[in-house]
């Protein structure tokens, strides 16, 4: 496995785990607001192979 892969595995499940929480009733949606950037920065690279090859993120494709 490649020394990243499981960092973004791990960081994208927890964002998905907060927009989860987000959408729950009673959710504290300033922690959401404060918590989801961060998390989003601190991506690391997508492994290779994770969007396809002529995809440019610039571009949003």
């Amino acid at each position: 496995m490649c020394p990243d892969c499981e960092d973004f595995a791990r960081t994208v499940l927890l964002l998905g785990q907060l927009a989860l929480y987000a959408d729950m009733a009673g959710a504290d949606l300033d922690f959401v607001d404060v918590v989801s950037p961060s998390l989003a920065v601190s991506l690391p690279e997508p492994p290779p192979g994770t969007f396809p090859d002529d995809s440019d993120p610039a571009e949003g494709s």
